[in-house]
């Protein structure tokens, strides 16, 4: 028996086989599996054509042997086997791939799905073993031929015996050391959970001798060892299922069991495509946040099969990352893998399935904000901020398919609506959308810039997030309706009667409001008499595009380079201060300092603004209680 070299390049390949194409040690199983898989379907493809040939699907399967005294890990199937040349042919000369070839010379026929392409995933054996056998007997040959290899050093190939048709591969595994474990390839259930996770949609049994512990008969209290053979995988994908087939349990179940959540999902969206690019898909969108949902360690991204086997545990390239919570699976046969088969490599096959799930997600909310309009708030309760964020982000790329998602709570409804149903609602008079910003819709409630636009009968958004202002200044205009901060310098109310009796006011006490805005040496950009207020005496508003509400979440920030709105302080004239304010501007300069200095304080207060000096506050408060 002579051993034979491998080619150069193949040297090359299988050492960096073993050294660095597969991240993941445990690949190497889903690789042996796929292409014992792909050995029973070209079986079953030779039968579609030979009138002489039956395939019987219940009789092919495919096993997987542990013996760990041996440290002896098999796998058996039952498929089409090879001859000699194949042998040299397909495990010779590495990415040499027999499948690949199947496939090309069968591709005209409906229903080809190979899983193997590119011949290098039985290489990834050697990644665990010191030794790799291969024993095959090919359909309609009598004699079998025995593959032996060590690693880069060359192989060997010779008659042997094998009783029935199919390929046996026995892997002779590694020793363990302190920093590779490879006994755990031999553990029956460490063996199953990879299986599970990578080939549980593998079309025929995959076979595992399992060690169960049994009363011992005869004598009690004493137990023996039974092997049985169980069959591990499901077989048949959820997605593959026609949909009239399945219930909302069904649904339910699949997602337990791939372990998307520990909740119930609020809505499944189940997608079958036969297009240019064909895909099955089950998405669903959760009930609850997950703990670390808004942290960097949240990975996004659906599962992605390519024919029932596992590619990729989170695929983000599926997701935009403004629908991140979104779990789930893709399957296809259409996509251009990478040759380890680990991930995707960017074509356009993904992009258009990225596409189109992006399309059903946002009609899927849009239906459920319809007519489930319970189950929609619950799922914005815990995943509108990123809807949000994802208006703001991008700058804003993505507005105009997510602003008929958003929700704010309203004044006048007291609970969350829509844009849409916001601009349904508004008087014909009324210009502007208008909101308000602050920590809870309690505090919102309280503000003195809320009372003009409130008495106008105008509805208020509550902005209560800190990401809300953003996203809507991102956002510009919804309907052609412009956005307006109830804190803004001009409300753009029309002016009636009484706002020209207030601007005959500030005339009258231009010197006293000049006054004030001096006392307060650059603090506020201007002291006006204020149009807004009705009840409360004293407010700050903004002038330009940073709002006080943005100030404070931007200056809340790592490395905040002190954001400063344009601050106005604005005097309720109709109020018994301003009679106080005025009297001491004509009497008493020292007094009216005090008097300035109270009301920005409070209006500091009132914003939710720190005070800059909280002692001066306090001595100020003395002074006028003295």
């Amino acid at each position: 028996m002579v051993k034979m070299p491998f080619k150069t390049e193949s040297k090359r390949l299988l050492e960096m086989m073993i050294h660095s194409i597969y991240s993941n040690r445990e690949i190497f199983l889903r690789e042996l599996i796929s292409n014992a898989s792909d050995a029973i379907d070209k079986l079953y493809y030779k039968a579609l054509s030979d009138e002489n040939l039956s395939f019987d699907q219940g009789n092919y399967y495919i096993k997987v042997k542990v013996d760990k005294q041996s440290r002896i890990l098999a796998v058996l199937d039952t498929g089409i086997g090879m001859t000699r040349d194949e042998l040299e042919n397909n495990l010779g000369v590495i990415a040499e791939s027999g499948s690949l070839a199947f496939k090309n010379a069968n591709e005209a026929k409906a229903g080809h799905d190979i899983i193997g392409q590119f011949g290098v995933g039985f290489y990834s054996a050697f990644m665990v073993a010191d030794t790799v056998t291969v024993v095959s007997r090919a359909l309609g040959s009598d004699t079998a031929y025995k593959w032996a290899s060590s690693g880069v050093d060359g192989y060997t190939i010779e008659p042997t015996d094998k009783d029935s048709v199919g390929t046996l591969i026995t892997l002779k595994l590694k020793e363990s050391t302190e920093d590779d474990n490879y006994d755990e390839f031999l553990d029956e259930y460490r063996l199953r959970s990879i299986i599970k996770k990578y080939s549980d949609f593998i079309r025929y049994p995959i076979k595992l001798d399992v060690t169960t512990r049994v009363p011992k008969e005869g004598s009690e209290g004493e137990y023996e060892s039974v092997v049985e053979e169980q069959t591990v995988n499901s077989m048949v994908p959820i997605w593959r299922k026609n949909k009239n087939e399945l219930t909302d349990e069904d649904y339910q179940n699949f997602y337990a069991e791939k372990h998307y959540g520990f909740d119930q999902p609020l809505q499944h969206i189940h997608i079958s495509v036969d297009g240019a690019v064909r895909y099955n898909a089950i998405l669903y969108i959760p009930e609850k946040t997950p703990f670390d949902y808004y942290t960097k360690e949240y990975e996004k991204g659906l599962e992605l099969y390519s024919n029932g086997v596992l590619i990729m545990s989170k695929s983000p390239d599926l997701l935009p990352d403004y629908y991140s919570f979104v779990k789930g699976m893709v399957d296809s046969e259409d996509l251009s893998l990478n040759i380890s088969r680990e991930m995707l490599q960017q074509d356009r096959q993904l992009q258009l399935i990225a596409k189109n799930i992006r399309s059903k997600i946002t009609s899927q909310l849009e239906r459920m904000q319809k007519d489930e309009r319970d189950k929609y708030e619950s799922f914005y309760k815990a995943f509108g901020t990123q809807l949000k964020y994802g208006v703001y982000s991008d700058f804003g790329s993505n507005k105009d398919v997510l602003q008929d998602l958003l929700m704010f709570y309203s004044s006048t409804e007291k609970k969350l609506v829509t844009l849409n149903e916001y601009v349904a609602r508004m008087p014909e008079e009324q210009k502007y959308i208008y909101y308000a910003t602050g920590e809870s819709v309690e505090r919102i409630d309280k503000l003195p810039q809320t009372e003009m636009v409130a008495d106008k009968g105008y509805e208020i958004l509550y902005f209560t997030e800190d990401v809300d202002e953003f996203a809507i200044k991102m956002l510009m205009t919804y309907q052609d309706k412009e956005f307006r901060s109830i804190s803004s310098g001009d409300l753009g109310l029309a002016p009636d009667e009484a706002d020209e009796q207030t601007e005959q006011v500030a005339k009258d006490n231009e010197a006293l409001l000049k006054e004030m805005k001096g006392i307060l040496g650059g603090k506020v950009k201007d002291v006006r008499v204020s149009k807004r207020l009705k009840n409360y005496p004293v407010c700050l508003t903004a002038d330009g595009e940073i709002t006080i509400e943005m100030e404070k979440v931007l200056n809340s920030l790592p490395n905040s380079q002190n954001v400063q709105a344009e601050k106005v302080l604005e005097i309720n004239v109709n109020h018994k201060v301003f009679e106080a304010v005025k009297s001491a501007f004509d009497h008493d300069s020292e007094k009216l300092s005090l008097y300035t200095h109270l009301l920005y304080n409070q209006a500091l207060l009132i914003e939710g603004l720190p005070l800059q000096d909280p002692v001066d506050f306090t001595n100020d408060i003395c002074k006028i209680m003295v």
